[in-house]
C-alpha cells in the first residue's frame, strides 16, 4: 500500500476518499481552495494545503499547484476522485512523470477512452455492440449534412472529447442540423477545450445501464455488476440504482461478463464503467467509458460490499482484482441513490448559498455522502451537488420507501433544492412499477 496519499478533490468525493484512507490508516493530505478553508473532511486528513483562489483553474484544475503540494508533503500517489482532473490523461501522466502513482487508468487509456469517437472505434474493435455513428468533425467541416444522413435521424450531436451529458443536442431533421453542430461545438470548447463533435443515431426514450468494472496491472478485469441510471434530468443523472429493474436478469448477466471481456482486451488496469443504452426493443448500444470512480459507486458498494476506493488503491499498487474482489461476488437488496443538488426544484436553475439549517437523515441501510456541514455556504464555482443519499434495502419497493423518507427527513434552508422533484419521481407510478426511461423526469415533473 502506499506510504501517504493526496486527494486531489473536493466535497462529497474528497470526504469519501478520505474515509477509506482513514479506516485503512493511510495518512493524508487533502487540498482546498479559497472557497473550501472551512470544508469538514479537511479535518479528516492527515494534512490540508490550500492551493489557490476559487475559481477551478486556479486550483482544482492547476495540475503544477497539485503536484506541487504532494510533493511538498511527501506523497507517493494521488487519488483524483471524480470530476476536475479524473479523466485528464495529461495530469496522469504529469503524475506519473513526478515519481508519483496515479490511481486510476494508465494514461493511455484514459486518452483513447476520453475520445468518444475513438472510444467508439475501441468499443466496436474489442467486440462491443455500437450504434451507427459518424467520425469526428469540426463544427464547420463541409461534410456535416452527408456524414449526418449517413447516420440518419433522428441523431445526437456530441462532444467528441467530453461527457456527462455537457454539449448533447438532438436533432430531428437536416435543417437544425447546423446550428446544432455549432451550439454543441461551442459547448465543448468551453466544457472541455476540444471544439470536436460527433454524430450518433439518436435512440428514443432508451433505457441507461452501465456496468461497474475493476481491472489490475496484470491484464485481469471484473465486473460488479450493472446499475440503472435512467431517471435523469437533461441528461443529468438524478436517481440511480441497482439491480437494473425490468430486465431479464439472464440478458444483464451476459452483458457484464462481455464487457469485462471486451475490457479485458483493451488491457484495462484500473477502475471504470462502461455506459449503454438500451432501447425498446431489446438492444443494448455502447454509449461512453468513464475512466474513473463515478458519483453513483455507491449504489455498487451497497449491494456488493465491496469498498470500491479501496479497490482502486489495491489493484493501483500491483494487487491483483482476483485477490481485491472476491471470485464468487454476488450481490444482496436493492440500493438506489438519489443526488440532492443546490437548484430552484421548479425552474432548476442553481441556487448557491448559505446552508443556514443542514440536517441529513440517518438509520440503518442509509448512507449519506457529503461534503458540507450546517453553516458553509454551497459555492456557485463549483457543481451543485450537495449530498447523495443511498438507501440499501432487500427488495426495491422497501428501498423506494426508505429513499423517500429519507428524503422526508432531511432539512435543508438557506438554498432551494430539487428534494421535492425527487420524491415527485421517486412516488410516480411510472418509477415504481420499474417502467425507467430518460424521457422519465421530463415526463413526470
Amino acid at each position: 500500500m502506499f506510504k501517504k496519499i493526496l486527494v486531489a478533490n473536493r466535497g462529497a468525493v474528497a470526504a469519501r476518499v478520505l474515509r477509506t484512507l482513514s479506516r485503512l490508516n493511510v495518512p493524508a493530505v487533502a487540498v482546498y481552495s479559497e472557497a473550501d478553508a472551512n470544508a469538514p473532511y479537511l479535518s479528516a486528513a492527515s494534512e490540508a494545503i490550500a492551493i489557490g483562489a476559487a475559481a477551478p483553474k486556479e486550483s482544482y484544475l492547476n495540475q503544477t499547484a497539485i503536484i506541487a503540494a504532494a510533493r511538498q508533503s511527501g506523497c507517493d500517489a494521488i487519488h483524483p476522485g471524480y470530476g476536475f482532473l479524473s479523466e485528464n490523461a495529461d495530469f496522469a501522466r504529469a503524475v506519473g512523470d513526478a515519481g508519483m502513482t496515479f490511481i486510476g487508468p494508465s494514461a493511455h487509456h484514459i486518452a483513447a477512452l476520453g475520445n468518444k469517437a475513438r472510444a467508439r472505434a475501441l468499443a466496436r474493435e474489442h467486440g462491443l455492440p455500437v450504434a451507427a455513428g459518424s467520425d469526428r468533425m469540426a463544427p464547420d467541416h463541409p461534410g456535416l449534412q452527408e456524414a449526418a444522413a449517413q447516420v440518419g435521424y433522428p441523431l445526437m450531436v456530441k462532444p467528441a472529447g467530453g461527457g456527462g451529458g455537457i454539449g448533447m443536442l438532438p436533432v430531428h431533421d437536416s435543417a437544425g442540423l447546423i446550428a446544432a453542430a455549432q451550439r454543441a461545438s461551442s459547448m465543448a470548447q468551453r466544457g472541455f477545450g476540444n471544439p470536436e463533435i460527433y454524430f450518433e443515431r439518436l435512440i428514443l426514450t432508451p433505457r441507461h445501464v452501465e456496468v461497474q468494472i475493476m481491472g489490475d496491472r496484470h491484464g485481469k478485469v471484473r465486473h460488479l455488476f450493472e446499475r440503472d441510471c435512467s431517471t435523469q434530468r437533461r441528461n443529468q443523472k438524478i436517481i440511480e440504482e441497482s439491480p437494473a429493474p425490468g430486465i431479464d436478469p439472464e440478458a444483464l448477466a451476459r452483458l457484464c461478463h462481455q464487457v469485462a471481456a471486451s475490457l479485458q482486451r483493451m488491457g484495462y488496469d484500473n477502475i471504470g464503467t462502461v455506459e449503454l443504452l438500451l432501447s425498446p426493443d431489446g438492444t443494448f448500444t455502447f454509449l461512453e467509458v468513464n475512466t474513473r470512480l463515478q458519483v453513483e459507486h455507491g449504489v455498487t458498494e451497497a449491494v456488493t460490499g465491496i469498498d470500491l476506493v479501496e479497490a482502486q488503491l489495491r489493484t493501483a499498487a500491483g494487487e491483483s482484482v482476483d485477490h481485491v474482489i472476491r471470485p464468487d461476488l454476488s450481490r444482496f437488496g436493492h440500493a438506489i441513490q438519489a443526488r440532492i443538488c443546490a437548484e430552484d426544484p421548479v425552474r432548476f436553475f442553481p441556487s448557491p448559498g448559505p446552508l443556514t439549517v443542514f440536517r441529513l437523515p440517518q438509520g440503518e441501510g442509509v448512507r449519506v455522502e457529503t461534503g458540507y456541514q450546517e453553516g458553509g455556504i454551497v459555492s456557485p464555482y463549483y457543481d451543485s451537488l450537495v449530498a447523495k443519499i443511498i438507501v440499501h434495502r432487500p427488495t426495491r419497493a422497501a428501498a423506494i420507501e426508505g429513499l423517500i423518507a429519507a428524503l422526508e427527513q432531511t432539512r435543508i434552508e438557506g438554498i432551494k433544492t430539487n428534494i421535492p422533484a425527487l420524491v415527485k419521481i421517486l412516488r410516480s407510478p411510472a418509477f415504481n412499477e420499474g417502467r425507467v426511461h430518460t424521457g422519465l423526469v421530463a415526463a413526470t415533473i
